[in-house]
């Protein structure tokens, strides 16, 4: 797969989730000492969360903490726990079309501004027939690179 036109640099996020975030609070920010850098809140996401951070700099990791707005309605963020895995990739739109084409299935809503201000979409956890490759029961997150973050990678290889 040498043709593929894009890069992905690292991990960007991990996202927790549960239905009580400060419990999620008292253990990554209060007891393992990240830091809280904002909060987010999507009622068509069913989101409220806050976000942590782990590391420095450009190649920092973000942890958020989610819980649902209402723990009945869809999307259920509580489940599964470990929501999902955010990557940072060098040329998003580039990485969508080529994934597309290689079978990648897509959630709904396409490429978007994302809780950070990044430029998101995911990558489903299941795939269909039309499109058969999808996370296999993991949502994936891929996250435009800013460019400080393409050069800290870039620096690093």
């Amino acid at each position: 797969m040498n043709d593929r036109p894009f890069k992905v640099l690292g991990i960007q996020q991990i996202a927790v989730s549960g239905l009580d975030k400060t419990r999620l609070r008292s253990l990554w920010v209060d007891t393992l000492g990240l830091e809280l850098s904002g909060s987010y809140q999507s009622e068509s996401e069913n989101v409220d969360e806050d976000i942590a951070i782990l590391g420095v700099g450009p190649l920092k990791v973000e942890v958020d903490l989610m819980q649902p707005l209402d723990p009945d309605a869809k999307p259920r963020v509580q489940t599964p726990p470990l929501n999902h895995v955010g990557l940072w990739i060098d040329d998003l739109p580039a990485a969508v079309e080529w994934l597309s084409s290689q079978g990648v299935r897509f959630a709904p809503g396409g490429i978007r501004k994302g809780a950070s201000g990044f430029d998101i979409c995911f990558v489903h956890p299941k795939a269909s027939e039309e499109f058969p490759v999808g996370g296999e029961g993991v949502l994936i997150e891929l996250v435009q690179a800013p460019p400080e973050v393409c050069e800290a990678f870039e620096r690093l290889t």
